[in-house]
């Protein structure tokens, strides 16, 4: 994945149904997955993984099923799965990979959750 390339975007997509706030930017990685290869990568946020030009393989590690995603197919990915995505083909395979980034109320509440979890909550008012 070494010729990644990550884009901002602020377009109508076909996987609308997916998109959880239409008015958030979203973030594209595009990268090629040439035969023999095998990517492996832990999901850092919920995406949507599409195919393009070649058939693709994909399983993760919490399910007995592997996935075989035909050009123009897309899959969804949860946050926090590892995933392994190869190719069967003889030529090389272009996937993308798409998220829309979270708002940053999202961040502040992550953030407090943390605090609560380690037990030091919010700051007191005196």
């Amino acid at each position: 994945m070494d010729q990644a390339s990550p884009q901002c975007m602020d377009d109508d997509s076909s996987l609308s149904a997916y998109q959880q706030d239409e008015r958030l930017p979203k973030v594209v990685l595009h990268f090629s997955v040439v035969p023999g290869a095998t990517l492996t990568w832990r999901v850092d946020a919920d995406s949507t993984l599409c195919a393009h030009g070649a058939r693709l393989w994909l399983t993760r590690v919490n399910s007995p099923y592997d996935h075989w995603l035909e050009p123009g197919n897309a899959f969804r990915l949860q946050r926090g799965e590892r995933v392994w995505l190869s190719t069967d083909s003889e030529r090389t395979a272009r996937a993308s990979l798409s998220c829309t980034l979270p708002a940053r109320r999202r961040l502040v509440r992550r953030w407090l959750g943390r605090l609560a979890w380690l037990g030091l909550g919010a700051p007191a008012t005196r």
